[in-house]
């Protein structure tokens, strides 16, 4: 009798099991909701969008939101069909749902969840929309997070929460992963934030590791970008929901698509003509762009002449005041060239920020725009308007504040920038006995860097010591 039911598990069971048992990845798709992200496509006072990731069994996703209330009972919910289409990573198949929740009250809180009518819901979150006028607000921005998700990004956003669980949204400046295609690392950038992405919603721009190299030699944003996030189209065609602005609160904030910048130049000229109608048209009292290569750069071996050449003359004629970027994995703040000892001036241009989130670093090549500099240094960003006064502070990702600075707006609209910077903390620059970033360097480029150095930190007034590494 055994040997009859070893032979029919063998014949006819075994190879149904290998079947189900086909590996899916990390984080492989199931039924229940995950990747739930918050984001935009409209005006955020009075409306949101929201996508999810379900297995292929989930064909039909629905979204359900109400006004939310202190009660438990949760009658009386609209009830939304999402749009479905499904996406083949290199591990699995699965399908993308999103909503766009239209007609909202603006500055009021609401409860939603997302799943299927029969089948799985996820838990209910909330979110608040908007108001319609100029109000105070606050923000997380992030530098690239890229590598080591899982294990060594995750304190860094975690930290961000603790000290800004009330953010209006979190702004990420590229380079979300390392490998766009590679779903296990879009499973860790969620796992790091787990239920943040479902309560406050995301402003992306794309870095140029969301983007794919083809066999041509060209390259193409990844497709995981827009199954994963819901993003205004008011950009030029070919760049929707990567270039594209948001009106909130009296401030427009950009994102710029500088790799396809960089690599393609096909729509260079189109996103330029864009970025100057969306300017000149602006009438917000405050302008933030974001983009993921910076206009100036702060790594050794790094700069983007034509970025910059196409770029800079447009943020000074409409004053932009602020630009955040990511790419070069170390800190550089800079763009107004304060005078030796000077803590007060008139600002004549945007304050230029390039930050890093995750563990991957560069050497600074600490130049002459940057007034703040560090290397090896993982850094989160919060930034508060209020009226005639933005807050910029950077923290460590053990919540020490690294950098602060505010630009106070003037009855001409330029602005009045106060370096505020921590006069206890040095800037965090030298070599460190266990950072790898020197062990690269030959002697030359060691003596090179050493001297650009000694020159900044006579120009900062440092106190750290310089040491060669053993």
């Amino acid at each position: 009798m055994k040997v009859y039911l070893l032979l029919f598990f063998s014949t006819f069971l075994s190879p149904l099991i290998a079947q189900d048992s086909i590996y899916l990845g990390k984080y492989p798709p199931t039924e229940v909701p995950d990747r739930i992200n918050l984001s935009w496509n409209g005006d955020p006072a009075t409306s949101m969008a929201v996508t999810w990731r379900t297995s292929q069994q989930i064909k039909v996703g629905h979204a359900e939101i109400k006004i939310a209330d202190a009660s438990p009972y949760f009658s009386n919910t609209d009830t939304i069909i999402a749009t479905t289409g499904n996406y083949t990573s290199d591990q699995n198949t699965a399908n993308y749902h999103s909503v766009s929740f239209t007609d909202l009250q603006p500055n009021t809180l609401y409860a939603y969840r997302v799943g299927a009518l029969g089948s799985e819901w996820s838990e209910w979150s909330h979110f608040k929309t908007a108001d319609q006028q100029e109000k105070p607000f606050s923000f997380i921005y992030l530098g690239d997070a890229q590598n080591d998700l899982k294990s060594r990004w995750s304190r860094t956003i975690r930290e961000a929460f603790k000290h800004l669980p009330r953010a209006d949204f979190i702004l990420h400046a590229g380079d979300l992963v390392n490998l766009p295609h590679a779903d296990d690392e879009w499973g860790e950038w969620f796992y790091a934030a787990g239920w943040i992405y479902r309560t406050i919603p995301s402003i992306p721009t794309p870095g140029n590791h969301e983007y794919l190299k083809n066999d041509d030699g060209t390259r193409s944003l990844c497709g995981h970008w827009k199954p994963t996030f819901t993003l205004p189209e008011n950009g030029p065609d070919g760049l929707k929901e990567t270039t594209y602005y948001i009106d909130y609160q009296g401030a427009r904030i950009i994102s710029l698509n500088a790799p396809d910048f960089v690599y393609n130049d096909n729509l260079d000229s189109i996103q330029v003509k864009w970025l100057e109608n969306t300017l000149k048209s602006n009438t917000q009292k405050w302008t933030i762009v974001t983009l993921h290569h910076p206009i100036f750069s702060p790594a050794i071996s790094r700069d983007n002449p034509d970025l910059r050449a196409a770029f800079q003359p447009l943020f000074d004629k409409y004053g932009v005041d602020l630009v955040l970027q990511g790419h070069d994995h170390s800190y550089g703040r800079g763009g107004n060239n304060l005078p030796e000892g000077a803590t007060i001036i008139d600002s004549t241009g945007p304050v230029y920020v390039v930050s890093v989130s995750g563990p991957k670093m560069y050497a600074s090549n600490m130049a002459s725009w940057m007034d703040r500099a560090a290397h090896d240094l993982q850094l989160f960003q919060i930034i508060k308007v209020n009226g005639q006064i933005l807050t910029f502070q950077a923290y460590t990702t053990t919540g020490e504040l690294y950098d602060k600075f505010q630009l106070i707006k003037k009855q001409d609209h330029t602005n009045l920038f106060v370096d505020l910077a921590p006069g206890e903390m040095p800037d965090r620059l030298g070599s460190f006995p266990e950072s790898p970033l020197f062990k690269k360097m030959s002697a030359k480029e060691m003596e090179v860097w050493q001297a650009k150095f000694e020159k900044f930190k006579a120009k900062r007034k440092l106190t750290i010591p310089f040491q060669e590494e053993d």
